[in-house]
């Protein structure tokens, strides 16, 4: 059995190629990252897949992590 979760995050193209660079280094194999770029705008979007709800709740918890980092940098900048 497959548990799964889809994140996605709207707004300025450059924000959204910030938060794809800020969890890309951490990439597995449990989630996938999506980027449409329409004009200045973007959505980023991320499917996660784990076998476990725990694992799931921790990959996600990490992912979330990194975006909510790099989100506060971007505002700081």
């Amino acid at each position: 059995m497959s548990n799964n979760v889809v994140v996605t995050w709207s707004g300025s193209k450059e924000d959204a190629q910030a938060l794809v660079q800020a969890i890309t280094p951490d990439d597995s194999e449990s989630f996938v990252i999506g980027l449409d770029i329409m004009g200045d705008s973007a959505t980023v979007t991320i499917e996660v897949s784990e076998e476990s709800v725990r694992t799931l709740r921790t990959t996600i918890d990490d992912i979330l992590a990194c975006l909510s980092a790099a989100e506060s940098a971007i505002s700081e900048a």
